[in-house]
């Protein structure tokens, strides 16, 4: 995995930089400066228009994925295949954008109710969704050419740095809430920009498009598996916003805006995959093309595994912190009433990032057609029990949905991936890792009967015990962690990782 090893970490990298960014946006600025309801309304904005940016792009992302190893030709600029990418989702956001206006009334009629802030600004969703589409066209390109990191920085970190701007001026009053809605538009347009300079600066794609080198068969397999892709996109991307819309629809924007915090603290699990997935789809792709089944279900195995040691972990610090994480942001006391919110929805990002994989192989297989099924049952399962839940339990009743939703989707997906493929994703390292996280949760429990409330009370003020508590609590069952995985071998990977470290330290030691 020497490539998507070196691409994974520093994707990572530009990851979790934009986390400190946005940790520092949400958690310091966003809480203290802005309303639950303004929140709230930033959150909806860029869920629908994330909705119509996914559903214009006719299936862009995935079908790039499965056809570029039939244009990749390096002497003749992959043969157009970059004008193709651009072209189609243009045609997509312009049908797409036409049904937006058509159901432009029932959506606000829907929202009115509890959410009339959101009605004031429906049209913004139009042309954010227009940047935020061609930031993911020209970001899957750089990815089918192996270069993701600073696509990854224009994402993680351009916008989010551009953002914390834009928050500070509407925080000292020099842009109106109008200016700020604007404002957020305009990131993402100068991302996109950001994004087709870099990738033009690689002098490996052309807008030239060649109809000519388009075979009958390979525009006729393109045609149907792109209007299987428009109706897989209408289930599978409404489900990731559908939190969102039922919250803020059914409990209003603050309650929202509540949720939105929760949603961004669960959100912390899932970064390790958005590199490891980006740069693994392509060896997938080209795996199931060339029909090695071996090496795909190697890799799907190795991906599975390290998504899951490393959300875990990072859902377990999580955890152990949660208490102090609402103690420090301002105004934590409206939005620590999410804190079981963030408990499920990580789960749920664990579920989704280890396990996506398989999904991943079944849409560049040639049975990627059940895809579609599974994803209406996905959907109509979440929307169902959204209906249900939110009645009884508000904002978790909806991440419930998200999780039951998750947990029936893959049930069926992996037994399907396994017994016409013969790939799974599963090993019994899985269960060791199981064994081991569920032993650390214990651990921390009883760190938290027996330790926790002595350290806090060593010191009159009590935010102090309060920090050294977690810090005590983190490092102890972080170090025990590693050394029972690092002890048993799970990971030859994270092995070598640890060894490289220690090595160095051992050197520096010397010297």
């Amino acid at each position: 995995m020497g490539v998507v090893a070196r691409q994974t970490i520093k994707g990572s990298i530009m990851n979790y930089l934009g986390v400190l960014v946005g940790f520092f946006t949400t958690f310091f600025i966003v809480t203290k400066y802005l309303s639950t309801e303004e929140v709230g309304l930033t959150r909806v904005l860029v869920d629908a228009s994330i909705l119509l940016s996914s559903l214009a792009q006719l299936g862009t992302s995935t079908s790039a994925m499965r056809y570029y190893p039939y244009f990749k030709d390096e002497n003749e600029r992959d043969h157009g295949f970059f004008g193709w990418s651009v072209l189609i989702p243009l045609l997509g956001f312009t049908v797409f954008t036409i049904l937006f206006l058509f159901f432009k009334q029932p959506i606000e009629n829907y929202f009115s109710k509890n959410s009339e802030l959101f009605v004031n600004y429906v049209y913004f969703v139009i042309p954010m969704a227009f940047f935020m589409m061609y930031l993911t066209v020209f970001e899957t390109n750089s990815n089918l050419l192996l270069r993701i990191v600073i696509p990854k920085f224009i994402r993680e970190v351009g916008i989010r740095l551009m953002t914390m701007i834009v928050y500070l001026l509407f925080a000292f009053d020099v842009i109106s809430l109008d200016g700020m809605v604007i404002a957020l538009c305009m990131t993402y347009g100068i991302a996109t920009l950001l994004n087709i300079i870099y990738l033009f600066s690689l002098k490996k794609v052309s807008f030239k498009i060649q109809p000519a080198f388009v075979s009958k068969w390979l525009r006729k397999d393109f045609i149907f598996y792109t209007l299987f892709l428009i109706a897989t996109s209408l289930a599978s991307n409404l489900l990731p916003v559908l939190n969102t819309f039922f919250v803020s629809g059914e409990l209003g924007l603050a309650v929202a805006g509540i949720n939105t915090i929760a949603v961004y603290i669960a959100s912390i699990v899932e970064i390790p995959y958005r590199s490891l997935a980006a740069i693994s789809r392509p060896h997938i792709s080209q795996g199931m093309k060339d029909d090695n089944v071996q090496s795909v279900n190697a890799l799907v195995k190795n991906v599975s595994l390290h998504q899951f040691i490393v959300s875990t972990f990072i859902f377990l610090i999580i955890w152990i912190n949660i208490e102090l994480i609402y103690d420090i942001i301002p105004n934590g006391n409206l939005y620590v009433e999410a804190k079981w919110v963030v408990l499920i929805l990580s789960l749920v990002k664990i579920v989704n990032t280890s396990l996506n994989v398989g999904a991943t192989v079944l849409s560049y297989s040639k049975y990627y057609y059940h895809s579609l099924l599974l994803t209406i049952i996905l959907t109509l399962s979440a929307i169902f029990l959204n209906i249900k839940l939110i009645p009884l339990y508000g904002m978790e009743g909806s991440a419930m949905a998200s999780l039951l939703s998750y947990i029936l989707y893959y049930a069926i997906l992996l037994t399907l991936v396994y017994f016409k493929l013969k790939i799974s994703p599963f090993s019994l390292k899985h269960s060791y890792m199981i064994l081991i996280i569920s032993s650390l949760f214990v651990i921390n429990w009883i760190m938290r009967m027996f330790i926790s409330e002595i350290v806090i009370n060593l010191f009159d003020i009590k935010m102090i015990g309060l920090i050294l508590d977690a810090m005590i609590r983190t490092l102890i069952i972080s170090f025990i962690g590693l050394y029972i995985i690092y002890k048993t071998k799970i990971s030859q990977q994270i092995n070598d990782i640890i060894d490289k470290f220690l090595s160095l330290l051992l050197r520096k030691h010397k010297i």
